[in-house]
This record gives C-alpha cells, sequence and structure tokens, in this order.
C-alpha cells in the first residue's frame, strides 16, 4: 500500500522516464555510466593539463582545491563535462536527448524561478534568525568588489557544477533506473547512496566524514523526491543551486573550494567537533528547504 501511495505521488515522474522505458536493460545503463566517466576524465585531464601548464608555479594544487577564483571557476566549469558525458550516453544508449532527461523547458524554467525564489525568501529568513554568528568573527576573503564583479561568472559556474550533479544522479541515473525497476527504493535509494559515496571523503572530513555523507544521502533522498513529484529536474537544481551558492560563493571553509567565497568560517575541516554542531544546524536547514520548495510547487 506505501509503495503504491509513492507512486501515485510521483505520477508526474513518468514524464522523464518514458522517454528511458524502451531501453530498460542494466547493461546499457553501465555502458552509459563508464561514458560519463570516461569523458569527464579524459577532458578533465585535457583541461587541467593546459591549464596547469599556462600557470605558475603551485597553480596546479590551487586547480585541485579551488584556493583561488580562478582555480575555483576553472574546477566548477569542468562539471559541465558531466553533462556533456550524460548527453552522449544518453543519445548512444537510450536514444534520447538531453532534454528528456533535464524536462519539458516550458515547466523546467517556470519551476526553476518559483522555487529559487522562494529559496531566496527562506535564506533571507534564516539570515535575521539567531544565531547571528558562527562562534566567533567571519574572515573576509575577497574584496567585496572584486567579488561582485566576479559574482555573474561565479553564479554561472555553480549552475554548471549543481546542474551536472543533479542532471547525472537525479536525471539519467535514476530514471534508467526507473525505467528497470518499480520500486523507489530503488530509483531513488540507489542514486542517492552513490552521490553519498561521492561525498565520502576521510582525508578532508576526518571524523565528520560519515556524517557528511549521510548528509549528501539524505540530500540525495530529498532531490529525488522533488524530481519525481514535479516531473522535472527544476526543483533539484534549484535547491542544489541555493545549497551550494551559499557554501561557495558567501560564506565557506578556509581549506577547501574558497576561492570564490565573500568570507571564510573562522576554522577549517580539523575543527571536526564545532563543524560537526553546524552539519547538525545544516540538517535542519535542508528539510526546511525540502519542504519550502515542496510547497512553493504546490501554489
Amino acid at each position: 500500500m506505501k509503495d503504491e501511495r509513492s507512486i501515485s505521488a510521483y505520477a508526474s515522474h513518468e514524464q522523464l522516464v518514458a522517454k528511458a522505458r524502451p531501453y530498460p536493460e542494466l547493461w546499457r545503463l553501465l555502458v552509459g555510466l563508464t561514458i560519463v566517466v570516461a569523458t569527464y576524465t579524459i577532458l578533465n585531464l585535457i583541461l587541467f593539463g593546459l591549464a596547469a601548464g599556462l600557470g605558475p608555479s603551485g597553480w596546479q594544487t590551487g586547480l585541485q582545491n579551488g584556493s583561488s577564483p580562478l582555480a575555483m571557476l576553472v574546477l566548477l566549469a569542468s562539471f559541465g563535462f558531466v553533462t556533456f558525458g550524460v548527453t552522449l550516453a544518453a543519445k548512444w544508449m537510450q536514444h534520447r536527448t538531453l532534454t528528456s532527461v533535464i524536462g519539458r523547458w516550458s515547466a523546467t524554467i517556470p519551476q526553476f524561478r518559483v522555487v529559487l525564489r522562494a529559496l531566496l525568501i527562506l535564506g533571507a529568513v534564516i539570515f535575521v534568525l539567531p544565531p547571528y554568528d558562527y562562534g566567533a568573527p567571519l574572515v573576509p576573503n575577497l574584496a567585496f568588489f572584486t567579488w561582485l564583479a566576479l559574482l555573474p561568472l561565479s553564479v554561472l559556474v555553480v549552475l554548471i557544477q549543481t546542474s551536472a550533479e543533479e542532471i547525472l544522479f537525479r536525471g539519467y541515473l535514476q530514471q534508467c533506473l526507473a525505467a528497470r525497476f518499480r520500486s523507489p527504493l530503488i530509483w531513488m535509494g540507489l542514486p542517492s547512496l552513490l552521490f553519498a559515496i561521492g561525498h565520502y571523503a576521510p582525508a578532508a572530513a576526518g571524523d565528520n566524514a560519515m556524517l557528511v555523507a549521510v548528509w549528501a544521502f539524505i540530500f540525495g533522498l530529498l532531490t529525488a523526491d522533488l524530481t519525481a513529484r514535479a516531473g522535472t529536474l527544476a526543483p533539484a537544481i534549484a535547491l542544489h543551486f541555493f545549497n551550494n551558492a551559499v557554501a561557495l560563493l558567501v560564506v565557506s571553509l578556509p581549506d577547501s573550494l574558497s576561492g570564490l567565497a565573500l568570507y571564510h568560517l573562522p576554522y577549517d575541516m580539523t575543527d571536526t567537533g564545532v563543524l560537526r554542531q553546524w552539519l547538525i544546524v545544516d540538517f535542519a536547514v535542508m528539510i526546511v528547504s525540502w519542504l519550502t520548495v515542496r510547497l512553493a510547487l504546490r501554489r
């Protein structure tokens, strides 16, 4: 009964899955994912090889951790190779277009606007609520007018990065699994698990690595739910974009992907105790954001 109710709530998902149904074989999905990984890897090697050769000494390290504005722009823009890989995989393996993976533009664009507007209002409300600091003063990173001048490009590359992840996980992977398996436990759960594994980084996050992975798993489930209810990737992309724009462009950790942020947090990844407290707050914000998107889509 519960599974039937889920399928009924996710009726709009069929708009995305229909194009994948004629080709439900798992081998097609596996080959498709291989195409995506190979495309991303090869083009990244070429891009970063060229970029490293053109830059000064130490530039390659900056490219890997996004410690400068230019490094972050290159790093985030490189996620466009994921979208290109999905385009190739969908065309060759399922004989479908990228638009069919994302959703009809006539629905996608209005949904994106509605959801992003709702999230911006939520962000403004959260900003004025206590606590009013992070336990210590924020550390300025970019000069305000430099940050403002870079903002159009910064927003664009964050949109490229977040769109690419949603197109792969909540788009191509989720839809191919839904074409083969009826249960949402599979086509929502497996992409979310893979998304969580991709965020498991004990070398960087230390004792918080598992908590970060759990956060990513739940985030994956919530964005999968939004995608299935909306019939497009727009709500998932908007929520992911909002989350990453705040974390990468407004206030970031100083030791990871920090080059485009206006401010840095007054602690880094090694301060696991402090970060754990804010990760718990992040869980709460994530749930509230998901509920906000659900309400925005019902209007």
